[in-house]
This record gives structure tokens, C-alpha cells and sequence, in this order.
């Protein structure tokens, strides 16, 4: 295959000159080192793509090996929401949803387009329904529909209004004993006593001014009572995910040695035969039979990558991926010839850099009675619009007409009826918000327009023009509410369109927002099966990729909630299974 122009292909000259005699670069003396065992796959990282490789590995007999830079398991999966992106799923079909193999095919190739090769898109198409069906036949898991969560672009040919996403059931902690202990936490902490799933979030923005809304969070206390009752210790989205799969590893026998990061791959005789680790502070070695599957996340926390691959203002205290994720897999295959895909994007959204770390917003910039502006004090953009696409219009605008940070304007009818991060109705927000500039408070628009730093015309103008069109439900400027995604987080009493309520009572309120992502999603460059790729196309045998250590299948684009965890799992299930000769 030939890489799109769009490709990062940064191959270092030592790492070609290793490429070549069959050594990586720091690893020429590896076979010296002490040999920490030897199995048929090795695998790197226990998120959600590392975990479900080594679960499908054990489940077709090969013994296998997790080895974990942290000293937690789970990666950014289990600091997720945890939604699932597989067309043609049982839990769905069984729920009935209206998706065919047809339908999912057209979709993805419209939202994709030509960016990613077709065969990969089949492959994760023709395999994602498998690789969930032996997750749960091998694994404590189930899921549930996210019903009403829109694929992210429902009007293009095969998008779904009511949406394809799943996310995993409530699982009990306590399957895990002590090692329930090593779980990598959430990005946010579920309120005290309650069982919240994903889908529950955007009812509990509502639950002070909406019947269903106080009615699922009464149903998340109940849930969360009954739990208490039985002595459980209750998990939901990325916690769950994380949990069961690391249960499943459990009961197959695969050890998971926390702890443990790769510094580089072992090639012996032209193929990827094991690992170079550090364990307990000193290098060693873990061969691998058949393969190596790296599954250890992307680069976000890595300054150098970041200012080297993407584009500025960039850092990486926006980020809400897991810290370990520096690349080191992207790093290890690039030494030895690797070719790079997509570099320069990321899983984006805007967040709010609050103190101590970035809350990443998703409700908060699509309910109405509010609005984003540049700093020109002006709209650019659907605030409703898939956060990916937010994103992306910030760093194209940028350079013309700055909107990093941009900032997101509500009034106080606003704060009134909505939750706010954990923040609920009414109640004032954290002095420290105010205190870092993630927040400002004004009783005029003039005077919130001087604390921000934007011409104070130009933002009564907006929001003068804003509210005449927020009274019509209309928004002909960025077309908020055209899509049936954009209503997703909305107030349904809100009408004639729910996206939209005109700014009106003071005091007013802005929050800085910046490019934030989930993580970064490019990588190494593979195939339909998930091998890595060199330059040439031709393949690094011995090498796989999945998850945000890959270019990713969806592209530069998001197809629907869970475009990340669910192509990593799937991808982490085809190179397994290719290793074990069953593809």
C-alpha cells in the first residue's frame, strides 16, 4: 500500500540502519540481558486494546504475557465513559436497533472518506461483533445501548438518529479482590452513593428542571442503595470496562506485570522477537514466539511529540488521557522502521483548564442559554457540533482570527437549571476557578467582555444577534440543531429548538476553553490485520498495533461515542487472532 500524503513518515537514520541488520538500536545486546520469561505474544499496555489482544491470545491457547508502564492497569480506557462504537453488535441487534452490515459500511466510508484504506475499515467492521461476543463469553462484561446517543453525523448515508454506542454494565468491584486496588481511577469521581452509567450524564445536567431527569438520578441512588446493601463495590463505565477485562485475564491465567514500561522492541533475525523492559529498575527481556502487539496508548504527554507533530498552541496539561501515555510504543516502533499516520490529531474536545487538571466538556457547551465566542468577541462556530469537529475549527480559524482560547458565555438563567462539571444548579462555583482565569463573573456583558479581554461591542452584538435568533429556534449563522446529534445534550422543554435560549439574566458568566483532548490518535501505521507497516508498505514481521498506539481506522474524523475504544479493542482482537493463524 502507499501512505496518503497526509502520513507522518519520520523514520530516524539509526533506526533504519537497525532495520537493516536486524537489531533495534538499543537493543543490540538485549539477548544479554536477564530473560524475564518467553511466550508466544507479548503484549504492551493493559488498556482497553492491550487487554482485549491478551484475552483473545489466551482464548485461542497461546500463552501471553500484559506489561504495564503504570502501576495501574486499565490506561485511559478505565478513565473513561467507557462508550463502545461497533456496528452490528448483539447488544444492539438485540435491542433493536435497525443497523446492517450494509448500512455501517456506507456510514463509516462517509465519515472516514479516503483518509484510511477500505480494507481497514471492513476489518473492523467484519470483526467488531466477534471480538464483543468473546469479550463476554470470556469475561464477566456486559453492555448495555446507549439508546438515543446519536452516531455523530446521523444524516449521512447508514448514521443512525438513535444511535449505535454501548457501554459496558454494572460490575461489581469486588470480583477483583485486591487487585481492585491497582485499577487506574476515573477522570471523575461518580457522586457519592449513586450508579451512574454514561447515558445518565446528560439526564443529570437536566435533573433539576426535568422530570426524567430527577427520575434517573433518583434511579442512580437507588442502584447505588442496593449496592451498598449487598456489600458491592459498584462499577460503571471505564471502571467496569477496565475491571472485567482484567478479571477475564485473571481467570485465562495471563499475568499482568504493573509497573513494567517498554524502553524497546527486540528484533532477532529480521522479526519483532520480544521486549526490552525495565522491571524492578534494572533492563531485562521478554521474548515473544510469535509477535508483539503494542497496545500502550498515545503520545499526550509527551511535550517533545506534541510541539513536534501537531499543531500550536498545544501542551499537555489539556489532556485527559493517562500520564504514562509518552509515546514510548510509537517511539520503539519508529526506531526500527515504523512508519507514522496521522500525527498531528488528536481524540479532541474542548475543555476548561481548571486547576489541577482539565475538565473536558461536553454538555456544558451544548445546552441552551449559551454560546462560544472568539477573541474577537464573536461566534465561529456550532457549539452542538461533535467535539472533534470544535476542535478542529479552533486550530483552522485560529491563525486569522484567534480562538485559542475561545470562550464559552452563559447567563445566569443558564446556571440557574443546569449542572456544571459536579457543580449543581444555583450554587456558586469554586473560588478557584476564578482565581486561575478558567472562570469569570460579571453582572454586564460589558464589564465580562473587559475581564476576558474582548472588544465589548462586538460581544453585545453577538449575543444581541444570538438571542433574536435563539427566541426563532433558528440558527442560520452555524446551523446549531440541524443535526439530530446536536440535541443530544439539550433541554428538551426548551422549544421551538432545544440547542437554543437567548442569554438574558445577569450575572453573566465566561470559561475559558481550550483545545483539550481524550488523547492523541496517531501512530503507527498498519494494516487490515494489524501488523505495522514501514514506509514502503511492507510489513515489520512480528509487530502489531492497536489502540491510540496506531494511526487510528476513524481517520480525522468520529463516527459515533466510543470511536476509540471500540476500533482499539477490535483491532487488539484481529491481531491476536492473526498471530494465532485464525484470521
Amino acid at each position: 500500500m502507499n501512505p496518503s500524503r497526509r502520513h507522518v513518515l519520520a523514520v530516524g537514520a539509526a533506526g533504519t540502519a537497525a532495520a537493516l541488520v536486524g537489531v533495534s538500536p538499543q537493543g543490540a545486546h538485549a539477548a544479554d540481558l536477564p530473560l524475564l520469561g518467553t511466550y508466544d505474544v507479548v503484549v504492551i499496555g493493559s488498556g482497553a486494546a492491550g487487554m482485549t489482544a491478551a484475552l483473545t491470545a489466551a482464548e485461542q491457547g497461546l500463552s501471553c504475557v500484559v506489561l504495564e508502564k503504570a502501576a495501574t492497569f486499565g490506561g485511559s480506557a478505565a478513565r473513561s465513559g467507557a462508550g463502545i462504537w461497533i456496528p452490528n453488535n448483539s447488544v444492539i441487534l438485540a435491542a433493536g436497533v435497525p443497523d446492517t452490515p450494509a448500512k455501517a459500511a456506507a456510514y463509516l466510508a462517509a465519515v472516514v472518506g479516503p483518509d484510511v484504506p477500505a480494507g481497514r475499515q471492513q476489518a473492523f467492521l467484519a470483526h467488531g461483533p466477534a471480538m464483543l461476543s468473546l469479550v463476554m463469553a470470556n469475561s464477566p462484561l456486559r453492555f448495555r445501548w446507549m439508546e438515543g446517543y446519536s452516531d455523530y453525523y446521523p444524516e449521512l448515508p447508514g448514521g443512525l438518529p438513535n444511535g449505535r454506542s454501548i457501554e459496558p454494565d454494572q460490575l461489581d468491584g469486588n470480583i477483583l479482590g485486591p487487585e481492585l486496588a491497582r485499577l487506574n481511577p476515573p477522570y471523575m469521581d461518580v457522586p457519592a452513593g449513586m450508579v451512574v452509567f454514561s447515558a445518565d450524564y446528560k439526564w443529570l445536567a437536566l435533573a433539576a428542571v426535568n422530570a426524567k431527569g430527577a427520575a434517573v438520578a433518583a434511579a442512580c441512588l437507588v442502584r447505588g442503595t442496593a449496592a451498598a446493601l449487598h456489600g458491592e463495590k459498584p462499577l460503571t463505565m471505564g471502571q467496569s470496562l477496565a475491571a472485567g477485562l482484567r478479571a477475564g485475564l485473571r481467570s485465562a491465567g495471563v499475568p499482568v506485570w504493573l509497573g513494567t514500561p517498554l524502553t524497546d522492541l527486540y528484533v532477532e533475525g529480521g522479526a519483532v522477537r520480544g521486549a526490552v523492559v525495565t522491571r524492578d529498575g534494572a533492563p531485562a527481556l521478554v521474548r515473544a514466539r510469535r509477535g508483539v502487539i503494542v497496545g500502550s496508548g498515545g503520545f499526550e504527554h509527551n511535550a517533545a511529540m506534541r510541539e513536534r507533530y501537531q499543531r500550536q498552541p498545544i501542551g499537555t496539561d489539556w489532556t485527559v488521557g493517562a500520564k504514562e501515555n509518552t509515546g514510548d510504543g510509537i517511539q520503539a516502533g519508529q526506531r526500527i522502521g515504523a512508519a507514522l499516520g496521522l500525527m498531528d490529531d488528536a481524540w479532541w474536545g474542548p475543555a476548561i483548564p481548571l486547576p489541577g487538571r482539565p475538565y473536558f466538556c461536553l454538555a456544558e457547551r451544548t445546552l441552551p442559554g449559551g454560546l462560544l465566542i472568539n477573541a474577537a468577541g464573536a461566534r465561529f462556530v456550532n457549539e452542538a457540533a461533535p467535539y472533534s469537529d470544535v476542535v478542529h475549527t479552533m486550530y483552522d480559524v485560529n491563525d486569522t482570527d484567534p480562538a485559542i482560547p475561545a470562550w464559552l458565555i452563559v447567563d445566569q438563567h443558564y446556571r440557574n437549571r443546569y449542572l456544571f462539571k459536579d457543580v449543581l444548579p444555583t450554587l456558586p462555583l469554586p473560588g478557584a476557578w476564578y482565581g486561575s482565569g478558567a472562570a469569570h463573573k460579571a453582572w454586564t456583558l460589558d464589564a465580562l467582555a473587559t475581564s476576558i479581554g474582548v472588544p465589548a461591542t462586538a460581544l453585545r452584538t453577538t449575543v444581541d444577534r444570538f438571542n433574536s435568533q435563539a427566541l426563532r429556534g433558528e440558527d442560520p449563522d452555524f446551523h446549531r440543531g440541524d443535526s439530530a446529534y446536536d440535541h443530544y445534550y439539550t433541554d428538551p422543554s426548551v422549544l421551538p429548538n432545544s440547542c437554543l435560549a437567548p442569554l438574558w439574566l445577569p450575572p453573566y458568566h465566561a470559561f475559558r476553553i481550550v483545545p483539550g483532548d481524550l488523547g492523541t490518535k496517531g501512530g503507527l501505521l498498519t494494516d487490515a490485520r494489524a501488523r505495522v507497516l514501514r514506509e514502503d508498505g511492507s510489513v515489520i514481521p512480528g509487530l502489531y498495533a492497536a489502540g491510540n498506539a496506531s494511526a487510528a481506522v476513524m481517520g480525522r474524523s468520529y463516527a459515533g461515542a466510543g470511536s476509540t475504544i471500540g476500533p482499539a479493542m477490535t483491532f487488539g482482537y484481529i491481531a491476536a487472532r492473526d498471530i494465532a493463524g485464525v484470521l
